[in-house]
């Protein structure tokens, strides 16, 4: 036995719930999830569990049960490293430099009307319940004993065998080192090996483009690049005598050339420079999801405000349904403990609102979890005096720029998880447009190009990705007896917790949170049992 380290995971285990009601197909019954209460969990543990997929609303983490449910519910992923933005992405940060510049708030012909990210909160209904289970949970059971108690406890226990006893030594389980994430040339994408396998597979004709050839060009891009060459070719000629003169502008011809030919970024969208004379001024603000940070003490009661605001406008919520309290336990409780190791990011990581400012005054927020290779969107809520800019679209795009920011520092981090994609309901698509992104296998966890996935999911809401039929869950559970357990504030191995229970047995129970969470979050995380 052993006592908890002081940033272990610690989750209670509610196992299937019954058929809920789904916001998206508004089936009364069809909604059917996994769920637990996490009292406090670590970035890595989060990580890993958002790669086997679970998600979290407020301190409740889910995982649909994708063959029952009446919408599942895939987890999606963008890499932002490969992401260039479509024509109407490019429409939404040309409308916000417009409106900032000159002030003008006019719609424009085809204006996008995508969702923001997961602004739909129907997921969160499963919280209710968990609630009332949750605070019967005194914060004393919680805390695992220290060494000397923890010693003092195990030297009651001279009547167990030798070999329970050498089992009993609970093990730091280290993980696995990241992998370095491509570079921006790269085709693919490299992740951990646990869960990180990304599946290509060649495509049937008319099934999509094949990933393995070089991406189509235009006709024109090809015949000017061409007659660049041509020209190159001589100058090249003309200069031959003097090497030393032509060189230098044979590459100034280049580079000019490859500059006015490359695509623009959302960084040349974004980080422009205005004029003093502009009409409105846009400030981000990244704050960390805390009453003892000053920042977010003190913009809580506006940011509430918007919230309530924006949920009886857009959600159709009363009153009661979004108020101060429904807003904290919703956007405000975070079960992600803050860590801030000296080659992580410089914000660190752990839970944040990204605060849209507008001339002094919050218009959006977007709630995210800043997380060891990836920032996960769990949130926006906006003014909705304020839907003409496209305000989901717009800080979605923002959150991209940001990864790429962040990775100049911490190379790991280099995904930007979108939540769920959900097929079958038409205007839950919209996630699948930010490119190149992939999505979750739900039998063998790997990751898979959406666009691979999207013909099987025209023929059936449910599917397996992983086109490999002998492939199976890599990280799945393999020694029950080695899940840790957090009984009585004491840490033991499963094997010796199933010794000591007197009742009825809960190896079921046990034997399907370890499957869903996998083998290494099982040797990590605390099972707090009663």
């Amino acid at each position: 036995m052993a006592a908890a380290d002081s940033s272990s995971s610690i989750v209670d285990f509610f196992g299937g719930e019954a058929g809920y009601r789904c916001g998206y197909c508004k089936n009364v019954t069809g909604n059917f999830s996994h769920g637990m209460w996490a009292h406090s969990m670590t970035v890595q543990d989060y990580q890993d569990l958002l790669d086997r997929g679970w998600r979290r609303s407020g301190k409740y983490v889910y995982k649909p049960i994708m063959n029952q449910t009446c919408c599942p519910q895939y987890t999606i992923r963008c890499r932002p490293l490969h992401f260039q933005p479509s024509k109407s992405h490019k429409k939404v940060l040309k409308k916000m430099l417009k409106f900032l510049a000159k002030g003008d708030s006019s719609k424009v012909a085809g204006d996008v009307t995508e969702e923001p990210m997961d602004s739909h909160g129907e997921d969160a209904v499963a919280c209710s319940f968990v609630l009332k289970n949750a605070s019967d949970i005194s914060q004393s059971e919680l805390k695992p004993l220290s060494v000397e108690e923890t010693e003092r406890v195990e030297t009651e226990d001279n009547d167990e065998e030798e070999e329970m006893k050498k089992e009993v030594i609970v093990k730091k389980v280290a993980s696995e080192p990241p992998q370095i994430c491509a570079d921006k040339d790269s085709a693919g994408s490299s992740e951990r090996s646990d869960s990180a396998k990304l599946v290509h597979t060649t495509p049937k004709p008319g099934k999509g483009a094949d990933l393995s050839k070089p991406p189509c060009r235009k006709a024109k891009d090809i015949r000017k690049e061409r007659k660049l060459h041509k020209l190159l070719q001589n100058q090249t000629h003309t200069l031959e005598g003097s090497p030393s003169q032509a060189e230098p502008q044979v590459l100034l011809s280049q580079n000019s050339n490859s500059k006015a030919n490359q695509p623009k970024s959302i960084e040349d969208f974004i980080f422009v420079s205005f004029p003093d004379d502009a009409t409105h001024q846009l400030e981000v603000r990244l704050v960390p999801v805390s009453f003892e940070d000053p920042q977010f003490k003190s913009s809580f009661s506006q940011s509430a405000t918007l919230f309530a605001k924006y949920q009886m406008a857009i959600h159709k919520d009363t009153p009661s349904e979004c108020g101060e309290y429904e807003f904290t336990r919703f956007l405000c409780d975070s079960p992600l403990e803050a860590e801030n190791p000296p080659s992580g990011p410089d914000c660190g990581y752990g839970s944040f609102h990204q605060q849209y400012w507008l001339d002094g005054k919050i218009i959006a927020v977007g709630v995210i979890d800043v997380l060891p290779y990836c920032i996960s969107s769990v949130y926006l809520y906006y003014d909705p005096d304020y839907t003409f800019l496209s305000l989901g679209v717009y800080s979605a795009l923002r959150e991209i720029a940001f990864i790429r920011q962040l990775r100049e520092k911490t190379s790991e981090l280099c995904y930007y998880y979108m939540g769920f994609y959900i097929h079958s309901c038409p205007k839950m698509r919209y996630k699948g447009q930010y490119r190149p992104s992939d999505l979750l296998c739900p039998e063998t966890y790997v990751w898979v190009p959406i666009e691979q996935c999207l013909p099987t999911l025209e023929h059936s809401k449910y599917c397996r990705f992983n086109q490999d039929l002998k492939a199976v869950d890599e990280g799945g559970i393999k020694e029950l007896g080695r899940v840790r357990v957090l009984h009585k504030r004491i840490v033991m191995p499963y094997s010796m917790y199933k010794k000591r229970r007197k009742g009825p047995s809960d190896e079921a129970n046990v034997q399907q949170y370890a499957s869903l969470v996998g083998q290494t979050c099982s040797e990590r995380m605390l099972l707090f049992r009663n």
